[in-house]
């Protein structure tokens, strides 16, 4: 088979990035300043070079288009191509990352080929069908699920805390991530073994003073 039988096909890579602000979920958005879709909000993204792995297109993505420089902690999420057509220059498969930050560990500058960084609220973004350039509105509707899921099943709030925290700020984490009120009981059962107590207290407004937990030795070790 020659190289002209297998068609342009082109290898790209997009990231979500989400973090949580005012109470919400929110992923980071560029407005693009080239075509195709120029003007649109779209995710972060990048064409894949010939000898780059995809984690390293991933991170480039982020400082190319976003000017955020930190290495976060990332997961592939899926791969987009049964649509032929999803780009209108060529067949383009594109993998898809998500990461979840705490936004005060976020530094943003300005990014290459985009006129506008900014984060939107995900509910906002799915429940209003937002128009998006190509289909990056399936992928953090996709990339949503995946967080309600790994949420249930691993520690993956603790990416949007700080070192120490309260248990009250632990489960509203909780409760965004998975789009539901919580019962403060059950909640503390079921991460007991995941904190530990620092010994420390904080004090807020009139509010008598709240323990400070962290993440045990056992969460930071689990996957």
């Amino acid at each position: 088979m020659t190289s002209k039988e297998y068609g342009s096909i082109s290898v790209a890579v997009d990231f979500a990035l989400f973090t949580i602000e005012m109470d919400r979920l929110q992923v980071l958005l560029v407005r693009r300043d080239e075509e195709p879709f120029k003007e649109c909000l779209s995710l972060p993204g990048v064409a894949l070079k010939e000898k780059e792995a995809l984690s390293e297109a991933a991170y480039r993505c982020l400082k190319e288009e976003t000017g955020l420089v930190d290495r976060v902690y990332m997961e592939q999420l899926y791969t987009w191509g049964e649509d032929c057509n999803r780009d209108p220059r060529n067949r383009v498969i594109s993998v898809s990352y998500f990461a979840l930050v705490d936004k005060n560990k976020l530094h943003t500058g300005e990014g290459t080929r985009v006129s506008e960084i900014a984060f939107w609220d995900v509910d906002e973004i799915l429940e209003k069908e937002m128009e998006l350039a190509f289909d990056h509105r399936e992928i953090i509707k996709y990339a949503r699920e995946r967080i309600r899921e790994k949420t249930e099943k691993n520690q993956l709030a603790f990416q949007l805390l700080g070192e120490e925290f309260t248990l009250p700020e632990l489960q509203r984490i909780y409760e965004i991530l998975l789009g539901k009120a919580l019962y403060k009981a059950n909640f503390r059962k079921n991460v007991k073994d995941l904190v530990e107590d620092t010994g420390k207290m904080r004090k807020e407004g009139a509010h008598r003073p709240s323990k400070l937990y962290r993440m045990s030795n056992k969460t930071l070790g689990s996957d």
